[in-house]
């Protein structure tokens, strides 16, 4: 059975963007290695074990990523007034009422301090297919606490 990653549009666009970098920086860090290797002994030369272990970690990162891809489910984000992945929302904490928005996304989204929330994180999963004006219980290790939905959009 095969296990597909849930993401947004943005996320599987922004893995795209990232593996084409990568492969525009091949080349470079080929250069690099053939210089490296002209050096002479390999056996002590750091720029040649240096180069050759930069261009191992792009091309293992490039690999990386592809699976993500093969193996991703875009989800489209349907205007339906409930909380689900693409979807920004708004909710007041109700322990110190304080007020913040997330972005909900997928797991391999996930970007702390940039507004996004894994649609799989503690917080993430008691929000989701619930709509404005609900109050939910998330379910942590250290306590329970609540929080109010105050937009979906």
């Amino acid at each position: 059975m095969v296990y597909y990653q849930k993401m947004t549009p943005e996320g599987y666009m922004q893995i795209e963007d990232e593996i084409a970098a990568l492969k525009a920086d091949r080349p470079r860090r080929v250069q690099n290695l053939k210089e490296a290797r002209a050096l002479g002994d390999l056996s002590e030369n750091t720029e040649y074990s240096t180069a050759k272990r930069e261009l191992r970690h792009l091309d293992s990162r490039v690999r990386y990523l592809n699976k993500q891809l093969k193996y991703a489910e875009v989800i489209e984000t349907v205007n339906d007034g409930k909380v689900n992945l693409g979807k920004q929302v708004e909710i007041r904490y109700e322990d110190d009422q304080e007020v913040e928005e997330y972005r909900i996304v997928g797991r391999m989204e996930e970007a702390v301090g940039d507004g996004k929330l894994p649609f799989d994180s503690p917080l993430g999963h008691a929000l989701m297919k619930h709509k404005a004006g609900d109050r939910v219980t998330v379910e942590v290790p250290m306590g329970d606490y609540e929080v109010t939905i105050l937009s979906v959009k």
